[in-house]
């Protein structure tokens, strides 16, 4: 009971919404500001003085007191602005295995005429990126985030705030964007042979792709494999093509999930599949995916091998892995 209502007293206070999608305008009602720990010393040390210059009379005590007051007051209204109407856009975040950490891009965007300095972001309080964002300008951060297991993953809450110019205020504000990033399963060690190609007529075959004999050309479609492209040809002006060969191209390496032993865990064979995957897209060969959900037809490629390392990492549609609030 005491947690929940905790719960809907932060939401309340600092207005999280959860996650945001567009553009995230940090107006007034998003930015807090307090006193730094050097600004409350500034604020006991100014409490000080005006005590000396009160028992004392100092007239020029009180001078530089008021002075001093009136410089902490300007400090407060300048490191305020220095978020205010920054805009916050989500940017691409490209797949990661599981065991790395995925990196979140953000746009930020100053629509004003003034510059803003030293902008972090953080999401653990642990590591910081620090940004300037010129006037009228957009810049982009890196946010990294530990990827512990396969899946869909959110950066969770993450923290701008500055303390520019003179540091005695710590202004912050939270967003969280709605940005996903796919985690592909952490594949097995290297060593484990692949699994033999079958033919068109169903009986098995030798290991390949169509490599015996060179065939000719034709046009490059994307997907194919940049070993295959006719470097020589597009050097030529003649544009991109792709080599073709005949000898084994009717065979079709297959990744099966029920060909997986017995023995192994669901995650497991998740990552003996994805190893395959990476293998058979080294060697250049055409695989297909078989999964009890999921069937995906043999291509050639790396468009083919995000396809199916996709497919491992949305297998039976784990739920989506979010970054902990910190």
């Amino acid at each position: 009971m005491i947690a929940a209502l905790k719960s809907r007293l932060s939401n309340w206070l600092f207005q999280l919404r959860g996650p945001e999608t567009g553009s995230i305008v940090l107006v007034q009602r998003r930015i807090f500001i307090l006193p730094s720990r050097h600004g409350l010393i500034y604020l006991c040390a100014l409490l000080f003085m005006l005590i000396g210059s009160i028992n004392y009379a100092l007239s020029l005590g009180f001078v530089l007191t008021f002075l001093l007051g009136a410089l902490g007051i300007n400090s407060i209204l300048y490191t305020y602005r220095n978020l205010a109407r920054l805009e916050i856009s989500p940017g691409r975040a490209p797949p990661v295995f599981a065991g790395s950490n995925a990196h979140f891009t953000l746009l930020l965007n100053n629509p004003g005429a003034l510059d803003r300095f030293s902008i972090g972001i953080t999401r653990d309080r642990k590591e910081v990126v620090y940004v300037d964002v010129p006037a009228g300008q957009a810049v982009s951060a890196v946010i990294a985030v530990p990827a512990p297991r396969r899946g869909i993953l959110m950066p969770g809450r993450l923290t701008l705030f500055t303390q520019y110019p003179l540091g005695l205020c710590h202004a912050w504000a939270y967003v969280e964007p709605e940005v996903r990033c796919i985690v592909y399963p952490q594949p097995e060690a290297p060593g484990v042979p692949l699994p033999s190609p079958a033919a068109d007529n169903g009986t098995g075959g030798e290991r390949g792709a169509g490599q015996d004999d060179f065939a000719g050309l034709r046009s490059y479609h994307p997907g194919d494999s940049l070993q295959h492209v006719a470097w020589k040809a597009a050097a030529r002006g003649r544009g991109l093509l792709t080599k073709q060969f005949s000898g084994r191209a009717d065979a079709e390496l297959w990744l099966d999930w029920q060909t997986l032993p017995p023995t192994l865990g669901v995650e497991a064979r998740l990552s003996r599949l994805a190893r395959w995957v990476i293998d058979a897209g080294a060697a250049g060969l055409s695989c297909g995916l078989r999964l009890p959900d999921t069937v995906l037809a043999p291509a050639p490629g790396d468009v083919q091998r995000e396809r199916c390392l996709e497919a491992l990492a949305l297998f039976d549609n784990p739920a989506g892995v979010r970054a902990s609030r910190r």
